[in-house]
């Protein structure tokens, strides 16, 4: 009797333990509230000024309105398919349609100890992120229908498998690969989307002998200044709690962006004399990138260097391509989130070490003991990335060419602007 007692009590308090870890939890809410709206501040209005002040006049409301527009698809393929696909049970490698319009998900339904609509709704936003940053790559010239149709094709086709790979309970996650917030969700898939896209368009008419200079730096300026910000949404919130993991994260965002900023500034000066507000920006930009699959598992010591490398290798890495290999990857995201994406994603396993002094993080994943375990797991998942992203972009590059009748506009068109041909708009009317 007893003993059936003491059963009956310890299942009493693991009932209760079980319940108190399902309740939910305001302080987490409240937090993941303010990085939703943080992540989606920047695409809009961030991402849309930072491209929009980059291309020429006469493109101006072609960016902002494909932002816009991508926003728009992509949030509704999100609730319709893509949260199913990319967190729903499935297996290793796509999840199945279980929360297909987030059937069963209601006002109560919990993820972890937060509102499971409140955690679809935070992913949503690195779902219209993601292909937005893909507009860099053929941004002035290819068609507006082209770039509806590609966009959502790419989001269910790449964008949530890969997303249930790593974050959906799917095989690089079962390997235990560290990428907190979208190394390779996001920054690696974007950039070699974009490049294979700027392959596929080719170059625009004139390139590279022709300028083809930023018309609207200040407009750039405020557009990265809203990536700065909302990015403590994108790495913060990615703890998906308030507390020590979400600060540290932020923390070290900040460094490596200042770090980024200062260093490709830094090279510039010493090897053109000035440092440009350009080249400042995107430093930033490459610092952000770089340590967004690190933030969770370095401390700030890591941080100032990937800063570092992220301004060096993804300077070098724009010129490389630009003049070396002609590619028009227009707004530069290949060398940017791709190069940085890559960059972060290999050195969260070398700074996640916690034998590193100064420069150490919090250690590996579980069943993973040496730095070279988890170099090899990061590398796995780099490859993996690029290589399913590269060939299904490619492929949908050119199923979305059949279907538009050729995904480029005309060379006419192209000398026109895009904003006149497929909007029928001025974005300055002086």
């Amino acid at each position: 009797m007893f003993k059936f007692l003491i059963f009956i009590l310890l299942g009493l308090f693991s009932s209760a333990s079980i319940a108190a870890e399902a309740k939910l939890n305001g302080a987490n809410t409240a937090w993941i509230l303010t990085s939703t709206a943080l992540v989606l501040l920047m695409t809009l209005p961030g991402l849309a000024l930072f491209y929009g002040g980059l291309v020429r006049r006469k493109n101006i409301l072609s960016i902002l309105m494909q932002c816009f527009a991508i926003a728009g698809i992509s949030s509704i393929l999100w609730l319709v398919l893509g949260y199913s696909l990319a967190f729903g049970e499935g297996n290793a490698w796509i999840g199945d349609f279980s929360k297909v319009l987030m059937v069963g998900v209601g006002k109560d339904t919990l993820a972890g100890d937060i509102p499971e609509s409140l955690f679809m709704l935070f992913q949503m936003t690195f779902a219209i992120i993601t292909p937005a940053l893909i507009i860099g790559g053929f941004a002035e010239r290819m068609k507006f229908s082209g770039v509806l149709i590609f966009s959502a094709l790419w989001l269910i086709l790449v964008y949530s498998p890969i997303t249930h790979w790593v974050w959906g309970g799917g095989w690089l996650g079962q390997m235990g690969l560290y990428d907190y917030a979208g190394g390779t969700v996001v920054h690696i898939t974007a950039g070699v989307a974009a490049l294979v896209a700027a392959m596929v368009l080719g170059p625009r008419r004139g390139f590279p002998k022709t300028p083809m200079l930023p018309h609207n730096m200040t407009m750039t300026v405020t557009g990265a200044g809203l990536l700065w910000v909302g990015w403590f949404g994108f790495n913060g919130g990615s703890a998906l709690a308030a507390g020590g993991d979400a600060a540290m994260a932020m923390l070290v965002t900040h460094i490596s962006a200042a770090t980024g900023a200062l260093t490709w500034a830094a090279i510039e000066w010493k090897k053109f004399g000035k440092a440009s507000v350009l080249g400042a920006v995107t430093g930033m930009v490459a610092g952000l990138g770089t340590i967004t699959p690190a933030s969770g598992f370095v401390g700030p010591g890591g941080a100032l260097v990937i800063g570092l490398l992220a301004g060096i290798i993804c300077f070098y890495a724009t010129v490389y391509i630009k003049q070396k290999l002609k590619i028009d990857d227009s707004l530069d995201v290949f060398p940017v989130h791709g190069v940085g994406g890559i960059l972060g994603t290999l050195l969260a396993g070398v700074f996640s070490s916690t034998q590193l002094g100064a420069f150490s993080g919090f250690g590996f994943a579980d069943g993973i003991e040496t730095m070279a375990q988890q170099v090899s797991v990061q590398l796995t998942g780099i490859f993996a990335t690029i290589i399913y992203t590269a060939i299904v972009s490619y492929i949908l590059l050119k199923v979305v060419a059949m279907l538009t009748n050729g995904i480029r506009v005309s060379e006419e068109q192209e000398t026109t602007g895009l904003d006149l041909v497929e909007h029928d708009e001025s974005g300055y009317n002086l």
